[in-house]
């Protein structure tokens, strides 16, 4: 049976005999059309009859890389559990490939950071002679000097680019705006984006007031920017898992290593409550440590 006759199934079956609302059933539909859209995404040429527990351990590991919190993700599993207990009630499947699979912590996870030193070498690899080039070098600079989401990034605006005040205007989650400023290298090699590569691009209609686009001449999409970014850490030699928030997380955490005010990267990062911005405090105990070593009297 294919996606499209099962999922349809289900949703007479969440609305007949579970009587949710269509909101609530909506919910559901989705995050088995995410699960769809990976299958399809990786050429698995499977139907929900088809899909393993590896399957969704590699699923739930994409929407990780993706930047997706743990409670989306943790939602999203609980949908796919409710999909398939119910083709299992139907005898559609004999076992449940989510039954072996925990839902995502959700506990506040220590973020993973990269050194200043390992930043640089992902830059360096990054070549400058080729335009995608200039422009991978341009989005991986704006992410470390600014800390913006990914998303930010990719709806980052040229009317929003104040070069003359070394800042720029972001427009963050729910739609609040904030300035943040852009350091040096940043505003170089943006404006040699710009200047000699971007006004170059047969930019489609509709795409022009974006700064990052594609080849095509269309915004860049979330998921080209992390594939970029992983084969740039992968070109590096670095080991760690490398995403556009390991830029954000370490952005934040070279700031306050530094000595900087934490309400002032709280402004930054677009935190609405300073305790999200804590977590960034603990990330390095060795560095914490040392600190109390060299420093404190007592020591």
């Amino acid at each position: 049976m294919s996606w499209q006759h099962l999922v349809l199934q289900y949703k007479n079956f969440l609305k007949l005999e579970k009587s949710l609302a269509e909101n609530s059933i909506q919910a559901y539909l989705s995050d088995v059309e995410k699960l769809r859209q990976f299958a399809e995404l990786k050429n698995l040429n499977v139907t929900p009859k088809g899909i393993t527990t590896i399957h969704l351990q590699d699923f739930l590991e994409y929407i990780n890389e993706l930047g997706m919190t743990a409670n989306s993700q943790a939602r999203i599993l609980s949908g796919l559990k409710s999909f398939f207990k119910y083709l299992r009630f139907e005898e559609i499947i004999t076992l449940e490939p989510t039954a072996l699979i925990e839902s995502p912590r959700l506990g506040r996870k220590l973020p993973d950071t990269l050194s200043y030193d390992e930043i640089v070498t992902i830059l360096d690899t990054i070549d400058l002679s080729t335009p995608a080039g200039a422009r991978n070098r341009a989005m991986l600079e704006v992410l470390y000097s600014s800390g913006l989401r990914v998303s930010e990034l990719t709806n980052l605006l040229l009317n929003n680019l104040y070069f003359d005040i070394g800042f720029i205007r972001v427009l963050g989650k729910g739609s609040k705006e904030r300035l943040v400023p852009i350091g040096t290298d940043a505003r170089k090699y943006l404006k040699i984006y710009i200047d000699l590569i971007r006004c170059h691009l047969p930019i489609k209609k509709g795409n022009d007031k974006y700064v990052f686009l594609n080849q095509r001449g269309t915004r860049i999409s979330r998921v080209s920017v992390f594939n970029i970014i992983k084969q740039a850490a992968g070109q590096a030699g670095i080991q760690k898992n490398v995403s556009p928030h390991t830029l954000r997380h370490s952005f934040a955490t070279h700031l306050i290593e530094g000595g900087a005010d934490l309400r002032a990267v709280q402004e930054m990062l677009g935190h609405e409550s300073i305790t999200t911005t804590e977590i960034y405090t603990h990330i390095d105990r060795d560095y914490l440590k040392q600190t109390i070593k060299d420093y404190h009297p007592r020591s």
